[in-house]
């Protein structure tokens, strides 16, 4: 399909003409400034920001770095399919057509085989982390801080962890012993989790990690800053790591349970 018969149909499912361009142009790029997308677009440099900036709303398109040395990347093309499904049941008609579309877009895609790095920042960019492990395949492995968490994004992680529970996703946590996190751990038949608590004098650490099929996860607290690193061979090797780590975990667990 050429690049002008797949912006008319990404036309057909919500996007404006614009949108639908500075999209399938970000795919072939990758990344880029405002500049070079407006190069490849078509569009000047006041519009290409405007039409980043909704694209940015609608979880199309992502943002590293600040300006004036801002560059701007496109989500995988299953964002298409989250983003119609948020939409009124009018634009549900349009999923389908959506998911058609996906393996022809994935194929523009010029980094899906290489490791792909994602920023997201403030408290939007956190919870963005976060539902994105909403689509593991697999149990997520997690070192995970409850008292920074929950500080971190107030009222957020119940429903989070219902929703996670809710989809069949399981977790394995290994978290600093504290009363807050103690709370949560009672919590886990009905959670799908299952906790290794480790001393917190020794282990309080504070960036939480998941890593879950081919993704590793970072939030964040003190810098608000949610990273995406994705990547088969980097998940698969801390997710060796994190065995190691869990079979230690489990050991001061059980020391801290006498």
């Amino acid at each position: 399909m050429k690049n002008e018969q797949l912006s008319l149909t990404l036309q057909g499912l919500g996007l404006s003409k614009k949108e639908a361009g500075v999209y399938v142009a970000l795919l072939e790029m990758g990344r880029g400034t405002v500049a070079q997308i407006g190069r490849k677009a078509g569009l000047n440099r006041t519009t290409g920001y405007d039409i980043l900036g909704s694209l940015s709303n609608k979880g199309l398109v992502n943002i590293s770095g600040k300006e004036p040395k801002s560059e701007y990347a496109a989500e995988q093309p299953e964002a298409v399919v989250a983003y119609l499904k948020k939409e009124t049941e009018t634009a549900q008609e349009r999923v389908g057509k959506a998911e058609a579309l996906l393996p022809e877009l994935l194929a523009m895609t010029t980094t899906q085989n290489r490791p792909r790095i994602k920023f997201y920042e403030g408290a939007n960019g956190l919870k963005q982390v976060y539902e994105g492990t909403l689509s593991s395949t697999e149990a997520i492995r997690a070192y995970a801080n409850v008292d920074d968490m929950h500080k971190g994004l107030p009222n957020y992680f119940p429903a989070y962890y219902k929703r996670r529970a809710e989809k069949g996703i399981a977790i394995r946590a290994i978290v600093p012993k504290t009363p807050t996190g103690v709370e949560r751990g009672t919590h886990d038949a009905e959670e799908k989790r299952e906790i290794a608590f480790v001393p917190p004098d020794q282990y309080y650490f504070s960036p939480e990690i998941n890593i879950y099929d081919n993704k590793v996860m970072i939030a964040s607290w003190r810098e608000k800053l949610g990273v995406i690193i994705e990547s088969a061979e980097i998940a698969d090797a801390m997710k060796k790591i994190y065995e190691l780590a869990w079979a230690e975990a489990k050991r001061l667990d059980t020391e801290l349970r006498r």
